[in-house]
Parts: C-alpha cells; sequence; structure tokens
C-alpha cells in the first residue's frame, strides 16, 4: 500500500507527464503560422491557414447542402452538389471574409420501404430526416468550437429546407448567449424570381416543371457540362417507365443557367450581407 508521500509523489509525476505531453501543441499553435490562403473552400486548407482566416475575420461560415439522387435520364446523380458546391464559393467571395465547408451529400429523399419519392430510382442515397438533422448539428458544433460566429446552411435540395431551418432556429436560440448564430439562407431555393423570368420569356409552368427541367439541367450545364446529355433525353419515348423528370430540359442551354444561377447568389449573398445589420 502506497504511503501519502509516495501517492504524492506519483501525482506530480503524472502532472508533470500530462504537461510535457501536452506542450509541442500548445507551443506549435502558438509557433505555427500561415499567411491568408488564397481560397475559401476549409477542405483546401491546413489547420493553421483557417486559424490565420478566422484571425483574420472570416467567422462566418457556409454549409451547402445538395444530394444524390435520380435527375432523370439526361443528368448525373449528383446535379445537386456540383451546381451548390460552385455557388458556395462564389456566394462566399460576393460576401466576403466568408469560408465554406465541403457539401453534405446525403440529405432527406423519403421513404425506403417501400420506397418512395426519388428512392424509386437506383442511385438516389437519402438519410431519415432526424438522422440529416443531427449531421447538420455535429457540423454546426464543430465549427463554433473551431471559432466561426456565424454559420449559413444554404440546400439545393427541396426535402432538405425545412430540416435545416429547424436546426438553425434550435441551435441559434441554444447560443445565443455565445454570440453564435446558426441561419437557414431561404433566399437561395426560393424560385419565384426564376419562374417568373422564364414565363416572362414565353415558357409555362408545365414546361418549366419541378424536378430535372430547365431550370436544374440549365444549372448543371452552366457548372458542370459534362454532367448533361440531352440526347438521352430526346431519345425517351413514352411508355410505362417513368423517366424522373417533371418539365421540358430539352430547352436548357448553360447561358440560362448561369443567367438563372446568378440569381439565386445574388439573393443568398444579400441575405448573408443582411445579417450583419442586425447583429
Amino acid at each position: 500500500m502506497l504511503t501519502s508521500a509516495a501517492r504524492s509523489r506519483l501525482g506530480k509525476l503524472a502532472l508533470v507527464a500530462a504537461i510535457a505531453s501536452a506542450l509541442p501543441f500548445v507551443m506549435a499553435k502558438s509557433l505555427l503560422t500561415a499567411p491568408l490562403p488564397n481560397v475559401v473552400e476549409l477542405r483546401d486548407m491546413t489547420w493553421v491557414e483557417a486559424r490565420s482566416a478566422l484571425q483574420a475575420g472570416y467567422t462566418t461560415v457556409i454549409v451547402p447542402t445538395g444530394g444524390i439522387e435520380q435527375n432523370g435520364p439526361h443528368m448525373i446523380l449528383g446535379k445537386h452538389d456540383y451546381i451548390v458546391g460552385q455557388a458556395a464559393v462564389r456566394i462566399a467571395k460576393d460576401v466576403g471574409q466568408t469560408l465554406v465547408a465541403p457539401v453534405v451529400s446525403y440529405v432527406p429523399q423519403g421513404d425506403y420501404d417501400p420506397p418512395a419519392g426519388h428512392l424509386r430510382f437506383p442511385g438516389t442515397l437519402g438519410l431519415p430526416e432526424p438522422v440529416f438533422a443531427g449531421v447538420l448539428e455535429g457540423i454546426a458544433r464543430s465549427l463554433k468550437a473551431g471559432g466561426f460566429k456565424t454559420i449559413c446552411f444554404i440546400g439545393d435540395h427541396g426535402a432538405s429546407q425545412g430540416v435545416q431551418a429547424g436546426v438553425a432556429a434550435r441551435l441559434s436560440k441554444d447560443w445565443a448567449k455565445d454570440g453564435i448564430r446558426v441561419v437557414q439562407i431561404d433566399a437561395y431555393y426560393d424560385d419565384k424570381a426564376q419562374i417568373k423570368r422564364l414565363l416572362a420569356e414565353g415558357q409555362t409552368l408545365e414546361t418549366i416543371g419541378q424536378h430535372a427541367s430547365i431550370i436544374d439541367t440549365s444549372e448543371l450545364l452552366s457548372v458542370n457540362p459534362k454532367g448533361v446529355d440531352l440526347s438521352r433525353y430526346r431519345k425517351v419515348t413514352m411508355g410505362l417507365e417513368p423517366t424522373g423528370v417533371s418539365g421540358d430540359p430539352s430547352v436548357a442551354t448553360p447561358e440560362r443557367g448561369s443567367s438563372l444561377l446568378d440569381m439565386r447568389i445574388a439573393a443568398a449573398a444579400a441575405q448573408i450581407k443582411a445579417l450583419s445589420a442586425t447583429h
């Protein structure tokens, strides 16, 4: 049985060992430096560069969410990821002092058994809403721990919007005392202005549709033209098998997509900029 003196010596040795093991990390944090990175995407930075950006005032971060889902026979499954990934970078640069987290690809897509919605089509990958909410919360908590003050959810997929809004509202309430805001940037997904423009150009609500049609296809053509092959859609013959398309994507063009995406990017950037006026 150890005497009190022996226990005291062991305690002191353990404390010294703990300090010694932590010292290199503490010194690294104080001595390592890096210039401000010339990119805004966290995945392309070292942790030292991320710290430099935070110290320079880059305390706003965008969390883009996409989705892996069927987009008709003419468009790749990763449509949402490509569009929101590039849009988020442009939004961050427009807002200024803003960074971008990696795109969240796995989002709610409906029921599994029996498969419903997009999950009726092979290749679609979905999460239950509570799981998606947990993923968002984990990302937000990580960013908060890293020093970010304003966390912005931007989603390119309809079923993600409500979950994102709920998580953002709850975390903002919980973290208000810490000066941390989590915000759902709903202006990005609001397509009323896009539809109004297309109607003015002679399209109809039927041709505009709701999925994998003019807007989606045009936007992907503008950011990743290799992801679209309209000849595959034109070859589709009417039959019993659903195509996964609502509307008419055959009139989609890269130019139209660039213009439509510009509208969403401007709206989202304006909403984020307005946050500073209310903080």
